[in-house]
């Protein structure tokens, strides 16, 4: 008798459920569905009749019984209800999730340049920024070659295939990696399994700004690259030239890498993670070539940022290019206040490493943080230090990122020149 072959990655995945979730909301929810928001959250679901299953797609009704939205169900969640469409009854199938795969990778093509944007120096682009490409909790970013589907609900997982077979049909990706967020337990399939093509043996090299990276697409952070900052490395690049640079939070390399190439005649990064250094120093050696990047000195220090920022005050060391940009300090809505204070902290201590004159770029990716909150902090501590800040430019999204409701807006940078106070330390 013959043995039974492998299991296919499609079989693993629970069906997508014939009957639909009714569902009744609060009156607030149903005017925030109407005005765009694509979140639902459990206190505001009144019933929601039959009980449903991660990934069922769930009908809103008015108090008139009348169709309001459609979206998928994730009983598992605080957010109950994602929403993919709202207004008209429409038919949430393979067809629909394709097409709207399509439109959005198109919608991409024009804002990058015109050509599809996979084809064009094997760049990194965003393919579909989920809640505020009309597809929440999917993310799916192109290497090169090779895309990225990013899970962050299990109410996706009936629908993987149509997801993979849009990206497919949508892009000219090869390979099709699978990358699962922290909160998804229940998990089908392996974070870094390869849905479509082959495994990939190694790192995915990509173009970024004219320079070469790598992205570790099967276990590097989010979906192996920090795609929304690449208009702000591209600053820092027109910046950076005959500068001293510090890059703290500096990952893997793509502020620093590209403050070499713009002429730096040095750059110090700085991350917690020495395997995360190794690779901002393979993508270094990418960049051998590009004149500027082979006459720069690119050196690492691995360690608490807060820690080696305080040491380097100790040491008198300084530099007249500070780039800030930590991860997210809110979990959740409580983290705010301390958020707030650890800006503040980074603040103060970059600028005890700034040269009076020299510029500082510091970031925010806390969704929670305001904008105004944040450039606010920045600018207080700086004032406690004994500092001015002179801004001069202050960025967010890149344009593959857009954002289409409050919480998607993230991202926010500023750039300042530092004067040191007189008689002020």
């Amino acid at each position: 008798m013959c043995c039974p072959g492998p299991v296919s990655w499609t079989e693993r995945l629970p069906a997508v459920g014939e009957r639909r979730v009714a569902v009744r909301v609060t009156p607030d929810a149903l005017r925030r569905i109407r005005g765009g928001h694509p979140w639902v959250y459990d206190r505001s679901i009144e019933s929601a009749r039959p009980d449903g299953s991660p990934g069922d797609l769930a009908v809103v009704f008015d108090r008139n019984r009348r169709f309001a939205a459609i979206g998928l169900w994730d009983p598992t969640s605080p957010i109950r209800l994602r929403i993919l469409a709202v207004g008209d009854p429409v038919a949430i199938d393979a067809a629909w999730f394709a097409g709207r795969i399509a439109d959005v990778a198109r919608l991409r093509s024009g804002l990058l340049g015109g050509a599809p944007p996979g084809a064009v120096d094997r760049q990194g682009w965003r393919v579909v920024n989920g809640e505020n490409d009309g597809l929440p909790g999917l993310v799916i970013d192109q290497y090169a070659d090779t895309a990225v589907v990013k899970l962050y609900t299990s109410a996706w997982w009936p629908h993987l295939p149509s997801v993979v077979d849009g990206v497919v049909a949508a892009t000219d990706a090869s390979r099709v990696v699978l990358r699962l967020a922290r909160n998804i337990e229940r998990r089908p399939i392996d974070d870094g399994a390869t849905l479509h093509g082959d495994p990939p043996t190694e790192s995915v090299r990509f173009v970024e700004n004219g320079l070469g990276f790598e992205a570790d697409v099967i276990t590097g952070q989010k979906t192996g690259h920090f795609l929304d900052q690449r208009h702000n490395r591209r600053r820092v690049r027109d910046l950076a030239d005959g500068r001293r640079v510090l890059d703290v939070f500096s990952a893997t390399g793509g502020f620093a890498v590209h403050a070499a190439a713009g002429g730096a005649s040095s750059v110090l990064a700085v991350d917690r993670s020495e395997p995360t250094l190794a690779v901002a120093e393979r993508n270094r050696r990418l960049n051998l070539h590009v004149a500027e990047v082979a006459a720069c000195e690119m050196t690492s220090r691995a360690g608490d940022a807060f820690e080696v920022l305080d040491s380097l005050r100790s040491d008198r060391r300084t530099f007249d290019l500070v780039v800030v940009d930590p991860p997210s300090f809110t979990r959740r809505a409580a983290d705010l206040a301390g958020a707030l204070r650890a800006y503040g902290r980074l603040t103060s201590l970059a600028l005890d490493v700034l040269e009076p004159g020299g510029v500082l770029v510091q970031a925010s990716c806390s969704a929670r943080v305001d904008v105004d909150d944040f450039h606010r902090t920045v600018g207080d501590a700086a004032a406690s230090a004994g500092w001015r800040l002179d801004e001069f430019d202050r960025t967010a999204h890149d344009v593959d990122h857009p954002v289409s409701f409050p919480e998607g807006a993230y991202l926010k940078a500023g750039y300042w020149r530092a004067t040191r106070l007189s008689g002020r330390r």
